[in-house]
């Protein structure tokens, strides 16, 4: 049963940058302001910090306390610091005035200097803190999906095949039905104003609920023919506000791939949407179901 939209925003955090709002489930958090930005916002230059070098100031007031108090000062120890070093051998506090901390924006942990390479931690064993729980039922229900999805390309395919056999007689009112949704597709389409027109592919977007969650399930956009199908997917999944982990995992149990409806299969990431796609098609939004293989190629 996929996620409630509350238990998936439970997870992350909007961002607090004016105009985005964005839900990012490895959120930033700026230690001047304390405000909680995603990806794009997280410096202080790009969500405009108010408080701007506050964390340094900050830093440097506390070695200056350290160095006038002079040998007195107890240092800091377990039972008056419970911040250490994540690495599990490790016991070094850090975030003091003497051992600053690392965060490993991988596995969104914070570690001493010693172990702040993702080689020393181990990082790429670990699951991301704040990353949705991983397991055989998501690579099951991806696998349920896929076949649904293949059932409907399949029946797609056979409506069409029904249809041209009826146009022969009615070819105008169904050429002109077409012209009028794909027309009504160019109009709902959003995207980058940028691609020129002659390039754009108009598509029907969805994530699948039987494997993601998206805050916005279904919507219509456009995208340039030369682009390929790993970037469309990116742009697809911040519209919808799917979570989009693909560059931070090496399992295929959390990352997105893209199922064309009509084609019937899955589509590489490296491939041009222009040579697979026409506008009008429909393409789908699915996880933790594999990379293409020979027998997805066709229905």
């Amino acid at each position: 049963m996929a996620a409630s939209t509350a238990d998936v925003e439970a997870i992350g955090s909007h961002c607090q940058m004016a105009f985005c709002g964005q839900l990012d489930f490895l959120p930033f958090r700026c230690d001047s302001c304390r405000g909680t930005y995603c990806l794009d916002h997280r410096s202080e230059t790009a969500h405009a910090c108010k408080h701007a070098g506050e964390w340094a100031r900050r830093r440097n007031n506390l070695s200056a306390s350290a160095a006038s108090s002079g040998p007195s000062t107890p240092k800091p120890n377990i039972r008056n610091h419970d911040k250490q070093c994540s690495s599990p051998e490790c016991k070094t506090l850090i975030d003091t005035a003497l051992t600053p901390g690392i965060h490993c924006q991988r596995c969104n942990r914070s570690y001493c200097l010693k172990h702040r390479m993702e080689e020393e931690h181990k990082c790429a064993t670990l699951t991301p803190i704040g990353a949705r729980p991983t397991g055989q039922g998501q690579l099951e229900r991806g696998m349920a999906a896929l076949d649904k999805l293949r059932a409907w390309g399949a029946s797609k395919k056979a409506a069409a095949g029904q249809s041209q056999s009826q146009a022969q007689a009615t070819s105008k009112p169904s050429i002109s039905a077409n012209v009028v949704a794909l027309n009504a597709l160019k109009r709902a389409a959003k995207g980058d104003e940028k691609i020129p027109v002659a390039k754009r592919i108009y598509l029907h977007v969805e994530a699948s609920a039987d494997t993601t969650t998206a805050k916005f399930p279904t919507g219509d956009f456009y995208y340039s023919a030369e682009w390929s199908v790993g970037r469309v997917l990116d742009a697809a999944a911040k519209s919808l506000q799917v979570q989009n982990v693909n560059n931070r995992v090496e399992g295929e149990e959390e990352r997105l791939r893209v199922f064309h409806v009509e084609g019937g299969r899955l589509l590489e990431y490296s491939e041009k949407l222009g040579k697979l796609v026409v506008s009008g098609n429909t393409i789908v939004l699915l996880r933790g179901i594999g990379p293409p293989a020979p027998d997805l190629i066709e229905v």
